[in-house]
């Protein structure tokens, strides 16, 4: 998933989960082909899922970091604690859910 929303002074707001034209999954991998993408520069980060639940993002969710954050779920999906937010460094920031 595409995370739209903006930056302002520290804080990230995310207001939109878009899913990516074209994208391709399988067992292990997910891709976006960011040549296909619209130009937007209310993208700020991408969502995936772990459903092996570990949050911790590997090597390659690092070295293809887009935007400004990634997102990752993970297995059960149940709420704010199975989501950790991180920054291109791989350290986490405050994450705070709110719904509007």
């Amino acid at each position: 998933m595409l995370l739209r929303g903006e930056k302002k002074k520290n804080l990230i707001m995310v207001s939109e989960l878009l899913v990516p034209p074209l994208a391709t999954y399988g067992q292990g991998f997910a891709n976006i082909p960011l040549h296909m993408l619209p130009t937007d520069f209310n993208i700020i980060g991408t969502l995936h899922s772990h459903p092996s639940g570990d949050l911790t993002p590997s090597s390659s969710d690092l070295n293809h970091f887009f935007g400004i954050m990634l997102m990752i779920a993970g297995f059960p999906f149940a709420n704010e604690k199975n989501i950790a937010v991180y920054n291109r460094n791989g350290k986490k920031p405050t994450l705070k859910v709110t719904r509007r």
